[in-house]
């Protein structure tokens, strides 16, 4: 089997540890790798000089590749465009879904190509996207062919609308689709596609896409088959106020009430966003394993709101972090996904109600939000989010930390580049986020380099931005 050594690494952040803050990071270490799977972590001293191949990571902070738990890979090509750039949800989908009936499967296999260089130069090895709209001859192959071209390891989530406006829904009645097709297509997916063996490379998840695109009885039959086949369940829930009023007004319901009335709670599934999830459903997704993908830049993007992180995870919640759509980030970088992460948690402390209590000295004293103690999250706790969060979120126990049998999926960062000047010399991990947010210089995906010197390895990225340029115009110019 090839070999690999990552050798003088200036420290080595394994997140191997249910407390970020526990994890064991090596300074002045190597790790190896045999195949698909570390084979070892230590002194440099202990561990083999040689190898198949050998990077040279002296200055570089190696970490385990970041984890990507929400994405929708096609909407890379109506970024930015303008008539939605000041909308929110609603009507940022109103808006989107008239270009997005003009998709081709050429458009979805270049639109995820695009997706998933910026998420591996992000130092990102494993990504789901939830592609829920299928005109045109679309199908999720097209994505799927495009993950295993680019060597990301995918979870590719089968999503559907059902229920168009004329029944009360979102979207136009002209973007959904038949139910059982819906079913039929998904069950192909999973017999076709799906991997449950160790370092699968794809993985496929049952992934209607929202209460308000599909029907009670699609949830429920979702829930059916993917239990049937052993795959993990996806679907939004609890984005905005108006998600909450929709689900009061049609289901008469919370959307987690909604949630577990139709078998969408369990250690199988994981609901996007979650902004509105209260007391009562937190305590629920916690005690059913339940768990949440949050996406802080698409939910400030949209101005849906600052999902309650903190007591998700003091409650026992599995978080992970997602990057959503190209569309509504603008971007698909996941080391600024966690540092909006960390950033967007300590303005929700600030910004929480005062306090009255009594001090030591029998004084009633007001306390603010930023005065009640510790922050509400460190630089390590977002990484752990995109790290072993992301794949517990996504049911993975062979990635999302470094130890001895765990895959080769690894993320190099160069701490001697200019925006680290100052920082990395005090604290190389938490750097990584209280820094300006870097560039990978090497990215690993399954013992495989894919990324080397800041530079793509399997793809040539100046024809694939180019092509993807054209289609983005040809889209939009077509719905015009």
């Amino acid at each position: 089997m090839r070999t690999l050594l990552i050798k003088n690494a200036r420290c080595i952040a394994t997140f191997d540890h249910a407390d970020a803050g526990m994890a064991r990071e090596w300074r002045d270490a190597s790790l190896f790798v045999r195949g698909h799977r570390i084979e070892a972590i230590g002194p440099v001293a202990d561990l083999p000089q040689t190898a198949d191949e050998v990077i040279d990571a002296r200055g570089h902070l190696v970490m385990p590749g970041l984890i990507n738990t929400h994405h929708h890979m096609f909407q890379s090509l109506t970024r930015a465009i303008s008539q939605v750039q000041n909308a929110e949800l609603f009507g940022w989908l109103r808006g989107l879904y008239p270009i997005w009936v003009g998709l081709t499967p050429e458009m979805i296999y270049v639109s995820t190509q695009i997706a998933m260089a910026e998420l591996l130069q992000s130092g990102c090895t494993t990504s789901s996207d939830h592609l829920y709209i299928y005109p045109n001859g679309v199908r999720l192959d097209d994505s799927i062919e495009a993950a295993r071209d680019i060597g990301m390891r995918f979870v590719a989530s089968r999503g559907s609308m059902s229920v168009g406006q004329s029944q009360g829904g979102l979207p136009p009645d002209r973007v959904v689709e038949n139910e059982d097709a819906i079913l039929k297509d998904t069950q192909r997916l999973i017999e076709s596609w799906h991997d449950a063996s160790h370092g699968a490379m794809v993985n496929v998840a049952v992934a209607p896409c929202s209460p308000f695109s599909v029907s009670r009885d699609l949830m429920r039959q979702s829930a059916l088959l993917a239990r049937s086949h052993e795959v993990r369940l996806h679907t939004h829930l609890a984005e905005n106020d108006h998600d909450l009023a929709y689900s009061r007004e049609k289901f008469n319901c919370t959307p987690t009430q909604y949630a577990q009335d139709l078998g969408w709670l369990g250690h199988d599934v994981w609901h996007a966003h979650c902004v509105k999830l209260d007391d009562a459903g937190i305590s629920l997704f916690a005690a059913t394993r339940t768990g949440v993908a949050h996406c802080p830049c698409s939910n400030m993007r949209l101005a849906s709101g600052i999902a309650p992180i903190r007591k998700m995870l003091n409650a026992g919640v599995s978080v992970g972090l997602g990057v959503d759509g190209s569309a509504s980030n603008d971007a698909a970088h996941m080391v600024n996904e966690a540092r909006q992460a960390l950033l967007l948690a300590r303005v929700g402390r600030a910004m929480q109600a005062p306090e009255v209590r009594t001090d030591a000295h029998g004084q009633q004293r007001t306390f603010f939000g930023c005065d009640l103690g510790p922050a509400e999250m460190t630089a390590r706790d977002a990484l752990s989010l995109a790290t072993q969060g992301g794949a517990q979120v996504l049911g993975r126990s062979d990635i999302g930390h470094l130890a001895p049998g765990m895959c080769a999926d690894l993320a190099l960062f160069d701490l001697n580049a200019l925006g680290f000047a100052g920082g990395a010399v005090h604290d190389p991990v938490g750097a990584l986020l209280l820094c300006a947010s870097p560039q990978a210089a090497y990215t690993v995906v399954n013992g495989r380099v894919v990324v080397r010197q800041g530079q793509l390895t399997t793809v040539d990225l100046g024809p694939l931005i180019e092509r993807h340029n054209h289609l983005a115009q040809q889209l939009a110019q077509a719905a015009a």
